[in-house]
């Protein structure tokens, strides 16, 4: 492997490491969040519900909760369903 190889494979790297910062973030999370509360505010009030700024924080709080349970199960997925490959080859 030559020096410009390695340079590329360091900037994969960099980048990949970043993408997964992003992807575990609670900036991100809180970003969908706000999104999607204000999606559910907007269609709630569109239909006519009276209380859509306290009903919207359902489906947002729904989906805090369930980013909390992922890296729980992905743990749980990658110990126990995961079919491990052989990195040696």
């Amino acid at each position: 492997m030559d020096d410009v190889d390695i340079r590329k494979l360091k900037e994969r790297n960099v980048k990949v490491e970043a993408d997964k910062a992003w992807e575990t973030s609670w900036t991100r999370r809180l970003i969908i969040a706000v999104i999607t509360y204000i999606v559910a505010v907007t269609y709630m009030r569109w239909v006519g519900l009276s209380t859509p700024f306290f009903g919207a924080l359902i489906p947002t709080g729904g989906y805090l909760l369930s980013t909390l349970s992922l890296p729980f199960m992905k743990n749980f997925w990658i110990d126990n369903l995961y079919k491990k490959k052989d990195i040696s080859s």
